[in-house]
């Protein structure tokens, strides 16, 4: 996939403080999100767009007899997760897409938390969701964390973001972040997500969690 947001610089070395600002009840979200792999085929996760590796730290830490593999485009965010995720022995990290891997070798879930947004639906969405089914089992579940929404469903929601935000943050830094989040990135509605997940090869999704214009969703591919 040639269009691939990456993050870089600033970005990529901030990006954690951004997740614990920006998302709230994100530490909620992956303490729910473990359980609901608990019983997973083959004892395998592929976390797509893994970015410096938080998620999966607290993966292993719930289940140490996972095998993690974890890939991400941006060097500079594969390279904090490798420093920070190097003493566990489970975890393979590579740089790249899930199109890179060997469709042979089958995970038995995976996941997808904050990824999907950056990304066009002019078909790239859907080609990442069937890059991911193609490597899951049958049955296996898919896990997805993203901002979610029609264009007034997000305006709203993003009101409701303003008030949860911690106090004292940068005014313009507020306003440019909430600019980009409604007009520049890519968000899509429940209706159209569920589309792409069933074409690309996935059941019917079922949301599990909301806070404002997040949604955390749980699907299995058939």
């Amino acid at each position: 996939m040639s269009n691939i947001e990456l993050f870089e610089n600033q970005r990529a070395s901030g990006y954690d403080q951004f997740v614990e600002t920006w998302i709230p009840n994100y530490h909620y979200f992956m303490d729910i999100a473990p359980k609901l792999l608990k019983n997973i085929q083959n004892n395998s996760l592929l976390v797509a767009g893994c970015g410096t590796g938080n998620e999966i730290k607290r993966f292993v830490r719930d289940n140490k007899n996972w095998k993690i593999t974890g890939i991400d485009p941006s060097p500079e965010m594969l390279s904090q997760a490798i420093d920070s995720l190097k003493t566990y022995k489970t975890v393979n990290l590579i740089e790249g897409v899930v199109a890179d891997l060997d469709k042979t070798e089958k995970f038995g879930a995976a996941t997808l938390l904050l990824v999907l947004h950056f990304i066009e639906d002019n078909g790239a969405k859907k080609e990442l969701l069937k890059d991911i089914a193609d490597r899951l089992e049958s049955n296996a579940p898919f896990i997805l964390l993203d901002i979610t929404g029609d264009k007034e469903q997000i305006k709203g929601n993003l009101e409701i973001l303003k008030a949860l935000l911690p106090q004292g943050l940068n005014e313009d830094d507020l306003h440019e972040r909430l600019k980009r989040i409604e007009h520049k990135l890519h968000a899509v509605s429940e209706e159209r997500l569920t589309e792409l997940l069933t074409n690309a090869g996935f059941n019917k999704p079922l949301r599990f969690f909301q806070n404002s214009i997040y949604m955390g969703w749980i699907t299995q591919k058939k």
